[in-house]
């Protein structure tokens, strides 16, 4: 039997010991831990990576502790937009919305797309407009505040800034989140949700629902769910850069990695990491900046749940 494997991220950041209380630490840990073995139970019964990414994303896009779906962050108006996108390393084939303002869950969203219409990526009142026809939750503007994430707008609003999920004297996280998994027939997926920039205007969009940026999945080669300076992400071409070392070059996947998130970044000023994960199963975690809410779990072995460098 092939290996299962799931692995999941919540964000990525100055992420210290002193920036969290061992409470929200604790909490922080507990949602990875359920997101990530919520994916790979469903594995375990035989699902499909797919299906484990989007149970995975959705389960971290039901808590207000990551920058999706319920706690997603306030634009400069005052409302949400969420972008959010779906891979199937097998066929290639891939969904993504952008700038929707209602969704429970985006992911859902975004696979509804792929398998469910001839396009890739809808946005804003026409991805909305095609949920309705596919039964999407849609949830009120109420579900959506959090009092923590409104503290965070208005500071934004009053010194003019737009931040990246928190940004709060020297401490700032990008709050995406992520998965990537593959499934006893050895196929690949990936999935990435995020909330983007707090206070952020113009409808601006990030490298998450961007097939290739944020988000890519290929069964030759690996799957991938970033999270970071989106901007940097995006003009790096960061997800397929990965499969395209280890396709072209040969790279291994910690190798590909590598190159991708501790040179080719940081060289461009982009910060943040990614998860990653091939059809044989093996997981890399990498990022540049001081954390990542991070998970992994293959086959029988324990959970692993990690925050910091040093764990």
């Amino acid at each position: 039997m092939k290996n299962i494997a799931i692995a999941i991220h919540g964000g990525a950041g100055t992420i210290t010991k002193a920036s969290l209380t061992p409470e929200k630490e604790g909490a922080y840990k507990n949602a990875l831990k359920e997101a990530v073995e919520a994916g790979h139970q469903l594995l375990a019964r035989g699902g499909s990576a797919l299906d484990a990414v989007e149970v995975a994303v959705a389960s971290m896009e039901d808590t207000p502790l990551f920058n999706a779906g319920k706690g997603v962050v306030f634009t400069n108006e005052g409302r949400h937009e969420m972008d959010a996108a779906v891979m199937w390393g097998k066929t290639l084939e891939a969904g993504a919305v952008a700038s929707v303002r209602s969704i429970k869950n985006p992911v859902k969203l975004a696979r509804a797309v792929m398998e469910h219409s001839e396009f890739v990526l809808l946005g804003s009142y026409g991805a909305e407009e095609f949920a309705r026809t596919q039964a999407i939750d849609f949830m009120p503007q109420e579900y959506f505040y959090d009092a923590y994430r409104y503290k965070q707008w208005i500071e934004a609003l009053e010194s003019g800034s737009v931040s990246l999920d928190h940004f709060e004297k020297k401490e700032k996280k990008f709050g995406t989140v992520g998965a990537v998994a593959v499934d006893a027939k050895g196929n690949v997926a990936a999935a990435t949700s995020t909330g983007g920039l707090t206070n952020k205007k113009y409808n601006r969009i990030g490298d998450s629902p961007l097939i290739g940026a944020g988000t890519y999945a290929n069964n030759h080669t690996c799957a991938v769910s970033c999270t970071g300076t989106g901007e940097f992400f995006i003009r790096a071409v960061a997800a397929y850069d990965i499969s395209c070392l280890m396709e072209y070059k040969g790279y291994t996947l910690q190798q590909a990695c590598e190159e991708v998130v501790m040179h080719k970044l940081v060289k461009l000023g982009g910060e943040g990491g990614l998860i990653a994960i091939t059809s044989a199963g093996d997981i890399a975690l990498p990022f540049n900046s001081e954390g990542m809410y991070r998970a992994s779990k293959k086959n029988e072995e324990d959970t692993y749940t990690a925050i910091y460098k040093d764990k």
